[in-house]
């Protein structure tokens, strides 16, 4: 039997120490919109584990939406071309405190097209969360308004990334051995 774990060369971020970000983000979160009308915008397909995770960790009421964009294919780095597959349901943001949830801030090319995008729909704030955030790889100047850990500059997955579509229900962040995505 294939085990995925075969393919990861070490754990970044335990189980344990994920729920304990969740759980820190979601305070935080929490405190800072009280009283505010906040939707949670998940980036798909990537965000989805850290965005049910954090949603409950979140005290306040809260909406939630989804839009899918992609810029990595089948590829280990970002082509730089961004294309929306999925818009939001909602039209309804004019005003509201939109808090764009994604798994990684890799080179930035992706939040930042998504951002821009978005405040042209005239929401009162646009603010980011990032499970990840990779600063080494970053090639537009954006940063992130809550983030749940630094790290260095190497493929990971799991806990909702990818590779190629594979990897994402791995319950914690592993670096992806070279030779998976080198063949």
């Amino acid at each position: 039997m294939y085990m995925m774990e075969n393919d990861i060369e070490r754990v970044l971020i335990t189980q344990d120490k994920l729920k304990k970000i969740v759980e820190e983000l979601g305070e935080k979160i929490s405190r800072d919109y009280e009283g505010k009308e906040l939707i949670l915008v998940s980036v798909l397909k990537g965000s989805v584990v850290f965005m049910g995770d954090l949603m409950r960790a979140i005290t306040i009421p809260c909406y939630i939406d989804f839009m899918s964009v992609s810029s990595y294919g089948n590829e280990t780095r970002s082509t730089g071309v961004v294309k929306i597959i999925k818009d939001l349901d909602t039209n309804v943001i004019d005003g509201s405190n939109l808090l764009i949830v994604e798994d990684i801030l890799d080179s930035g090319r992706t939040l930042s097209y998504l951002k821009d995008i978005l405040a042209r729909r005239n929401p009162e704030s646009i603010k980011i969360c990032t499970l990840l955030d990779k600063p080494d790889r970053r090639v537009v100047d954006l940063k992130a308004d809550y983030v749940g850990a630094v790290i260095p500059d190497a493929f990971v997955v799991g806990y909702g990334l990818d590779y190629a579509e594979k990897y994402r229900n791995l319950p914690f962040v592993g670096v992806l051995k070279p030779s998976v995505y080198e063949k």
